[in-house]
């Protein structure tokens, strides 16, 4: 996957909360020197595995609204009360590095992202093998309450229904599975 096309890959990896897109981001960057993740921008408060800079960069609802009304985003959304955007600095750091970049976002951002005709982007969605897997893997890894594993499950129908609008849809029922297909996917793209 080493291989950079003369456009840097804008890979777009979307999915319902929970269906394995972060993990499946992560893996590809760490077999792919080539892959850096886009770190997004984001109002909610940091999980205690989190780092910031890394994960997410942390920010005040008042410094997203600032960076917001300076165009400073490619693609912003709202999911659970909290602001998620990703920053046209970040991303364009990552292409004048000579790499290709790994969007871990959700359907609402990659719509936007589809705005910038200038992006080489590969989009692929992830779908868990159930709505009843989904919410054993929410409560599994055990980082969100009751209330926000409800709100993410009845999210769950709204998000499937934007899996059309993207080039490629995974079942993620075996993360090395799913992850071996997308490689494939990347290959085939970054040949052509």
């Amino acid at each position: 996957m080493n291989n950079l096309s003369s456009k840097p890959l804008m890979l777009v990896l979307s999915s319902p909360s929970g269906a394995g897109k972060t993990t499946l981001s992560k893996k590809i960057q760490q077999s792919d020197s080539s892959f850096k993740i886009s770190v997004s921008h984001t109002t909610r408060k940091a999980r205690p595995n989190e780092v910031d800079g890394v994960d997410y960069h942390f920010v005040s609802k008042d410094k997203f609204n600032k960076l917001l009304d300076e165009g400073a985003f490619y693609e912003y959304s709202k999911i659970f009360d909290n602001f998620y955007g990703t920053s046209k600095s970040s991303v364009n750091t990552i292409i004048k590095n000579n790499c290709n970049v790994l969007f871990d976002i959700d359907w609402k951002g990659a719509q936007q992202l589809t705005n910038y005709k200038e992006l080489n982007l590969l989009k692929i969605f992830i779908l868990p093998p159930s709505k009843k897997e989904l919410k054993k893997r929410l409560v599994a890894r055990n980082q969100d309450g009751e209330e926000s594993i409800k709100n993410r499950l009845l999210a769950y129908s709204q998000d499937i229904k934007h899996s059309k609008e993207y080039d490629y849809v995974i079942v993620n029922d075996n993360v090395d599975n799913c992850f071996n297909e997308i490689k494939q996917i990347i290959n085939q793209k970054l040949k052509v």
